[in-house]
């Protein structure tokens, strides 16, 4: 008798695993590659880990994030192919870097789920081919920089700005410009003066290099530059670095942030920050959205789509410790006008600087 309990027990045993291993298996399964940098950036790679992270809380999913060796289409390819064998078929890539690893990742893994934010896959010529099982996001960028140029102006009311790129590639650009018309709108309808000089305007030509953001942004400030927007990642932590140095000094200096809210990043002493606002793209609401629009069924597969201030997908923070709230309540009535299409920010650059 005591033989076949002993038996029984085991048998139960080995069905509870069973039932747990296929609990576990009938979980859906959300990988993501990382671009350059890590998963705790306070940009790209963070913003889109979020949002994964927030999905996984809400549906119960199984999520892994892989970071490539290197940042060529074969680094990527390899970490795509990783995830995919250990039957991760939904993925998520951040940035343009990977827009000819998504062109040969959607023929090659035909059952795979892939979301490419901030690009389109191509084969390296630039046209667009977007698989039936891809989706490819985009940003309003100039509307998300507008309004941090509207935020800024306001706040300081006189003086002048700089702005530090990393890589002039599109998307950089049209935070440049948003940001460019954003001044020049407070300036002309809310009795703002603030100054944008050429000389200001600089593209460092990598995402990486934190001592040269620092040195630009050190001799920017040495020019009498009251506020840098820097969109340019790691580039930009050094010009955060700078700030934080002067500020501890006793100068009133200010970062705008990018991509993400970066006001813990610019905290200097205590909860003071160096950082004025933030010109916040929500790739963290991008990443829900597309795993939302999977698990529903209605994932919009084939398809280019723009993350816009009409759909909630750019802006500044919601909260703003360095912003007053009146000028908060300005920014907000601007945003609405960005939406209701009375006030339109252009994508292109006109006859703005750069």
């Amino acid at each position: 008798m005591r033989k076949i309990a002993l038996i029984t027990v085991v048998i139960l045993i080995a069905g509870l695993a069973l039932v747990g291993c296929a609990q576990e298996e009938s979980k859906t399964k959300v990988g993501m590659v990382t671009d350059a940098g890590t998963i705790d950036d306070k940009s790209f790679n963070q913003g889109t880990w979020e949002g994964i992270l927030a999905a996984q809380e809400d549906f119960d999913l199984d999520v892994r994030y892989l970071k490539p060796v290197g940042t060529t289409e074969a680094d990527y390819i390899q970490e795509i192919s990783n995830l995919y064998d250990a039957g991760y078929k939904f993925i998520v890539t951040p940035g343009f870097k990977f827009e000819t690893t998504i062109f040969k990742a959607q023929d090659e893994y035909e059952d795979a789920y892939f979301v490419l934010l901030d690009g389109s896959p191509h084969a390296g010529d630039f046209n667009p081919v977007v698989g039936p099982k891809t989706v490819s996001i985009f940003f309003a960028e100039h509307e998300s920089g507008f309004l941090a140029g509207v935020a800024t102006a306001l706040q300081l009311n006189e003086g002048e700005v700089g702005f530090i790129g990393g890589m002039e590639i599109p998307a950089v650009q049209k935070f440049n410009w948003g940001f460019q018309q954003g001044i020049a709108y407070a300036n002309a309808n809310f009795g703002t003066e603030i100054a944008i000089n050429a000389e200001n305007v600089i593209y460092q030509g990598s995402f990486d290099n934190v001592a040269a953001g620092q040195q630009i942004a050190a001799q920017m400030y040495e020019k009498g530059v009251d506020a840098i927007f820097a969109a340019a990642g790691g580039v930009g932590v050094g010009v955060i670095n700078e700030a934080k140095s002067r500020a501890r000094a006793g100068e009133e200096v200010w970062v705008v942030g990018v991509d993400v809210d970066q006001y813990a990043d610019g905290i200097y002493e205590g909860e003071k920050s160096v950082i004025l606002t933030s010109a916040v793209k929500r790739i963290d609401q991008a990443s829900y959205d597309m795993i939302k629009a999977y698990l529903n069924d209605s994932f919009p597969g084939g398809q280019i789509l723009t993350f816009d201030a009409s759909n909630n997908g750019v802006g500044i923070p919601e909260e703003n410790p360095n912003l007053s709230d009146a000028v908060e309540t300005q920014v907000a009535e601007v945003f609405d006008s960005i939406v209701s299409g009375s006030v339109t920010v252009n994508d292109v650059q006109g006859n703005l600087i750069k």
